[in-house]
């Protein structure tokens, strides 16, 4: 098995990359959206925030048989790579993922980078993989999908109005696109409540955020391809920014919506702003992008609370994602 690297300009990697991935979804997780070229070009130009992942195709005696990629981070958890390790349903069991496997730690130990994390769906193999390899389960996510055409009629009006009354001390601001630049700084501060959120036993330190970073994030999203929501609360007695709930629905297939973040900053919990943010960035939504059919988001297992206000939303589970992390030195 040959592994190179690549770039987005090679066109004939990317479309066997994008193969391999979408091979990989059709066996594994039907209900994922198909892998094109074009998202798997913009990931590689643009990452979730500005920062891009290094992307390897690996072939036998020419044929496609599996993909990789890993992505760091400059902004903190300077010890860690994400991976993700596919190999094409139709060359398994053949030794690809333990040579894949191989050829991240290897790329890990270059570049200095001590501990793996990587992720599959909960199946028998992905189980039996782990064991043999090393990895050690850390936690469990699990994506749910919001059905529009399947919400109970006036649910989402409902669930505003009944969170308005708790969060009076609040007014909520839409935020299409980029951000006022004199909303950033704040905005970096809401986004770090996200680190209050449940990892279960993952080694991963609290991510940090910046004007910069969070303006990152914003033009990333956007020179990929998705249109970007953001709703914000802000407390009407100061002025200071409560929490914020962002979706981005992918311009390329304009019926798939994303949620992003939904985070509340901890001395403003309490009032319902988790469940009036999201529910008002659907009504938002409704009106501007009228062709949605879903929006998916994941949570911790364990986030019952996050897992509660989807659920009263009418997201309903889809897959569960099992966590695995290997130290590979240190």
């Amino acid at each position: 098995m040959d592994v190179h690297e690549f770039g987005p300009d090679d066109a004939p990697s990317v479309a066997a990359f994008a193969e391999v991935a979408d091979a990989c979804h059709r066996v594994d997780a039907p209900w994922l959206y198909p892998v094109t070229p074009y998202r798997v070009e913009m990931d590689m130009r643009h990452g979730w925030d500005g920062e891009v992942g290094r992307y390897f195709l690996a072939t036998d005696e020419g044929v496609p048989v599996g993909a990789l990629n890993v992505n760091t981070s400059e902004h903190d958890n300077l010890d860690l790579a994400w991976v993700d390790l596919r190999v094409h349903p139709d060359h398994r069991r053949r030794g690809h993922g333990r040579a894949l496997l191989g050829h991240a730690t290897d790329t890990l130990r270059a570049i200095g980078r001590g501990l793996l994390s990587t992720s599959g769906w909960d199946a028998e193999a992905v189980r039996a993989f782990a064991a043999a390899t090393g990895l050690a389960e850390k936690a469990r996510e699990v994506q749910r999908r919001q059905v529009l055409a399947d919400l109970p009629p006036g649910l989402v009006e409902a669930v505003h109005a009944e969170s308005l009354p708790h969060a009076a001390g609040y007014e909520l601001l839409r935020i299409p696109g980029y951000a006022p630049d004199d909303l950033l700084a704040d905005l970096a501060r809401v986004t770090e409540s996200i680190n209050d959120a449940p990892i279960d036993d993952l080694e991963f330190e609290d991510e940090k955020y910046s004007a910069d970073r969070v303006r990152g994030y914003e033009r990333a999203q956007q020179e990929a391809g998705f249109r970007l929501y953001r709703v914000v609360a802000r407390h009407r007695g100061t002025g200071e920014l409560a929490g914020h709930s962002v979706a981005v629905v992918d311009a390329e297939t304009p019926t798939i919506c994303y949620q992003h973040d939904t985070a509340v900053a901890r001395d403003h919990r309490g009032h319902r702003l988790g469940l009036l943010l999201k529910a008002d960035l659907l009504r938002w939504l409704a009106d501007e992008e009228p062709q949605l059919a879903t929006v998916d988001t994941w949570n911790a297992e364990s986030n019952t609370h996050m897992i509660g206000v989807n659920e009263r939303l009418g997201y309903r589970p889809v897959g569960r994602e099992l966590v695995f992390q290997l130290r590979v030195s240190g």
